[in-house]
């Protein structure tokens, strides 16, 4: 027999749960609203180019949707290899690198948490935390994000990238912290947590991909590290659509490669999730870390070329 005090707590978390979808569903209506006012605007061929690309996504942009959102769903995350295809085949100019990733990976990312939140069993009122810290994050980081600079974005993203690879290297080499048994925090290592997703939240939108970080910092908190999953996919996919929204508003996003990741991906996090299921990844993040470290060099290049070019500009002839 169920006791009265367990049965409580059973549909308490059960009601929060619930709660949390609703609230994921409003997110993703008010972004997809958005994402396509978008594309319809797009058709006009001045909004466009002004967005960066044109409307039909290639068959090489479905399938960097598909590819990096099978992966991210799988656990590599998909910022960092995605900005790496994006700098190795010129695909999309620097200063629209980041606009372009929470814009086009929003949609199956929101698909990635209904599934991992719906499996995996965490604690609801420490999900809703830190959800709602990370996204705090984001909605103060991408304006700012959105008014930098070509050359400032490209340092901040060479630099998060090389974070990005150090954090992989580090899970490969099994350095990371192993974490605990916990399922919820509570007090001030729940601040701790709440402090921590808010800064996460805030770098996403350069650039910096959750999963890694927030696998870090969850087991360094004594949590199970299985309890991430639903933290980082559920962050990722509350935030995502508030700073995709930003970058949609100004218009500092690529149209075209955004649209392909968003099409693509979101086969790309079924085919993972309910069939797939799991692979050896371990040669997979080998060349993903190599990719990333490439990926870093190209950018910070690309900064220091500006840079010169700017000094050259500014003497007098």
């Amino acid at each position: 027999m169920v006791r009265p005090d367990l049965r409580r707590l059973c549909w308490s978390f059960k009601r929060m749960k619930s709660l949390l979808f609703l609230l994921l569903a409003v997110f993703a209506l008010v972004f997809t609203w958005s994402w396509v006012t978008a594309v319809r605007r797009g058709r006009s061929e001045g909004d466009a180019a002004a967005a960066g690309g044109h409307l039909r996504p290639t068959f090489e942009q479905l399938l960097i949707g598909l590819v990096t959102n099978f992966f991210d769903t799988l656990g590599i995350g998909n910022f960092a290899t995605t900005t790496s295809i994006f700098k190795l085949r010129r695909m999309v100019p620097d200063e629209l690198v980041p606009g372009t990733l929470n814009v086009g990976h929003t949609l199956p990312v929101v698909a990635e948490a209904f599934i991992y939140i719906s499996l995996i069993e965490v604690d609801a009122g420490t999900l809703a935390a830190l959800i709602a810290a990370s996204v705090a994050g984001a909605w103060i980081g991408a304006p700012v994000v959105a008014r930098w600079p070509r050359r400032t974005i490209q340092v901040g993203l060479g630099a998060v990238l090389i974070a990005a690879a150090g954090l992989m290297l580090a899970s490969q080499l099994e350095l990371l912290p192993i974490g605990g048994a916990a399922l919820a925090l509570g007090g001030a290592v729940l601040a701790v947590g709440i402090f921590g997703s808010f800064w996460l939240g805030a770098l996403m939108t350069l650039g910096l991909g959750f999963y890694a970080p927030c696998m870090i910092m969850v087991s360094m908190l004594g949590m199970n590290p299985k309890a991430a999953f639903p933290i980082m996919m559920g962050a990722c996919a509350f935030l995502m659509p508030v700073a995709g929204a930003q970058f949609l508003r100004r218009g500092r996003y690529s149209l075209q490669p955004a649209l392909g990741m968003t099409i693509g991906g979101i086969p790309g996090v079924l085919l993972a999730a309910y069939i797939v299921r799991s692979l050896p990844l371990g040669a997979v993040r080998w060349l993903v870390v190599v990719a990333v470290l490439y990926a870093s060099a190209s950018m910070l290049r690309s900064a220091v070329i500006e840079r010169r070019k700017a000094q050259a500009a500014s003497i007098p002839e």
